[in-house]
């Protein structure tokens, strides 16, 4: 016969709290120092897991928060830059001239440079605007910028 098999009627606790409370009530006398100690340590451990979950979610609302803020906005690894239209002549391709200042290494004046890139235009941009271009896939020959956006038309 198992050990387990005179129990099987008796309710068993599931925790030392519910064991002590039981032993006082069947009338075996004051609970002892050690099931004291139990039970405080027991509702210790209680408070403390109660406290780190809330910290838990805390955080992790947190967390969320800014993760939610930071995937709206659509980030890319490619190059952008601003420049200006200089011709429109081609179908659907507008050279934009890029400016940039540059330190001279020797004589340390900022110089004017000058850049010349063709981009794929499916925006309509005319000779003056101003406009962003982002780099992208080889589309003909000489062509691996697109335009983006017009950020300012050209006065007329």
């Amino acid at each position: 016969m198992p050990a387990y098999a005179g129990t099987q009627n008796k309710k068993m606790p599931s925790n030392k709290k519910e064991e002590v409370e039981e032993k006082a009530s069947a009338g075996q006398g004051e609970p002892s120092v050690v099931d004291e100690v139990i039970e405080s340590v027991a509702s210790a451990v209680e408070t403390v897991a109660d406290a780190v979950v809330s910290g838990a979610s805390a955080v992790a609302n947190a967390i969320g928060s800014s993760l939610d803020s930071s995937t709206k906005k659509k980030t890319s690894k490619r190059a952008e830059r601003v420049g200006i239209v200089s011709s429109d002549k081609m179908t659907k391709t507008v050279v934009v001239r890029v400016d940039r200042l540059v330190k001279h290494p020797v004589y340390r004046k900022y110089v004017k440079k000058r850049k010349k890139f063709m981009a794929h235009d499916e925006m309509g941009a005319k000779i003056g605007d101003k406009v962003k271009i982002q780099e992208t896939r080889p589309m003909s020959a000489r062509k691996r910028w697109r335009v983006v956006e017009i950020i300012q038309k050209a006065e007329l």
